[in-house]
């Protein structure tokens, strides 16, 4: 049986969502409810169509070029990402970014969503708070959120960020 995920929509091609064009795989489902958050149609954890892992990597494979996942919250589907994730290291080595509303620490305390996170390149962290907003940072919505470069941050024992 092939496991599959809640997709809500896929852009190719994009540069807004980490370096350079990427795809960028919009999941469904979040429990976090930011105010002002760009997307809260997301929300709905039956939102968008399956789509087998199968079927993704197809998508990823054609496109050659690095993975975003965002939405929603990806890390609402934990069990079946890790297992894409795991594919799109193992199998084509590309870069792969993940936005989340959890911190770091909360991450750290669920077995779950850090066997997703072990095996992507940047964590993009915390939830969007409004009264944070700043349309001048690259890649992230507000002051809170943090680029974390996750394979630094295990290997160093501490948060260290990504930069460019």
């Amino acid at each position: 049986m092939n496991e599959s995920l809640r997709v809500l929509h896929i852009v190719e091609g994009t540069s807004v969502d980490g370096p350079g064009l990427r795809t960028s795989i919009y999941l469904a489902g979040c429990s976090h409810h930011c105010p002002g958050c760009h997307n809260p149609e997301s929300w709905n954890p039956s939102g968008g169509d399956d789509r087998t892992l199968d079927q993704l990597m197809e998508v990823i494979a054609y496109n050659e070029a690095p993975v975003t996942f965002s939405g929603g919250d990806p890390l609402a589907q934990p069990v079946p990402l890790a297992q894409l994730v795991k594919r799109i290291k193992k199998e084509l080595g590309y870069n792969i970014w993940c936005y989340t509303g959890y911190t770091w620490d909360q991450v750290m305390q669920h077995p779950q969503l850090m066997e997703v996170v072990k095996h992507i390149d940047v964590l993009v962290d915390s939830p969007f708070i409004l009264n944070q907003r700043n349309t001048k940072l690259r890649f992230r919505g507000s002051n809170n959120q943090r680029l974390i470069d996750v394979q630094a941050t295990l290997k160093n024992h501490a948060i260290t960020l990504w930069h460019d």
